[in-house]
C-alpha cells in the first residue's frame, strides 16, 4: 500500500520539517507563562482554590491553554462556565489525544474546547490522563452536551468517563476490540484503489 504522505505528493524532507516543527511547538507549549495578571481565567481558578491543578500555562499564536490535573476537573470546569466575568457556557469540541511518541507523559489528553458567549472569548483546557489510569469524570453534568464526545473519547482511546449515564462505543460497532485512534492501535485493512493500482474492471 502507498504511504499517505507520498499520496499526500509529502517528500522526506517535508515530513522531517513537519515533525521538528511540531515537536517544536509542542516543547513551547508546555511552557507556562500566564499569571493572574494577564489572565482572567487563570485569577478565577486560583480564587476559587483550583491554582494548584493547573500544571501549566500558555498563551500561543493568540491562543490561552490550560493543562490541568483531571482529578478535579468537574469543579473547575464549572468555575470557568459560572464566573460572571468568564461566562464559558458554550462548550465547542472535547476530543482526545495520544501523545505516544512525544517524549511526555502522561499519555493523553482530553481537550476541552470553551467560548464565551459574553466576553467573545476562546480558551482551550487540557486534562492530563495516564495509560495506567485512563479514567477521569464526566462533564455531562457541566454541559449535557459532554456525553457524545465523551463516549466518542471512550470508543477510540479507550479513555472511561466515570458516572457517565451511557458510556458504550458510538463509531464502532460493540464487538470490536481495540481503539483505533490510538497510536499502537495496529493498522490494517484493505487497500484503496486509485489510478495507479486500480483493478481492470470485468468487460
Amino acid at each position: 500500500m502507498v504511504d499517505i504522505d507520498v499520496r499526500l505528493g509529502l517528500s522526506g524532507s517535508d515530513l522531517a520539517i513537519r515533525e521538528r516543527t511540531f515537536k517544536a511547538d509542542l516543547t513551547r507549549l508546555a511552557e507556562s507563562n500566564l499569571t493572574v495578571e494577564d489572565s482572567p481565567e487563570v485569577k478565577a481558578l486560583v480564587e476559587a482554590g483550583y491554582g494548584a491543578e493547573i500544571v501549566a500555562s500558555k498563551r500561543f499564536r493568540g491562543q490561552d491553554f490550560l493543562t490541568v490535573r483531571k482529578e478535579r476537573i468537574v469543579g473547575l470546569l464549572t468555575v470557568l462556565r459560572d464566573h460572571a466575568a468568564l461566562d464559558y457556557k458554550l462548550v465547542s469540541d472535547i476530543f482526545g489525544v495520544d501523545l505516544l511518541g512525544f517524549e511526555t507523559e502522561p499519555r493523553f489528553e482530553v481537550v476541552y474546547s470553551l467560548y464565551s458567549l459574553k466576553t467573545y472569548r476562546r480558551i482551550v483546557v487540557k486534562a492530563q490522563v495516564s495509560e495506567d489510569d485512563p479514567t477521569l469524570d464526566t462533564t455531562s453534568g457541566v454541559w449535557p452536551a459532554a456525553e457524545w464526545p465523551e463516549r466518542e473519547i471512550y470508543d477510540l482511546f479507550g479513555i472511561t468517563f466515570n458516572h457517565h449515564a451511557d458510556l458504550r462505543r458510538i463509531l464502532m460497532p460493540d464487538d470490536w476490540v481495540g481503539h483505533p485512534l490510538r497510536k499502537d492501535f495496529p493498522l490494517g485493512g484493505e487497500e484503496v484503489e486509485f489510478s495507479h493500482n486500480v483493478r481492470e474492471q470485468a468487460k
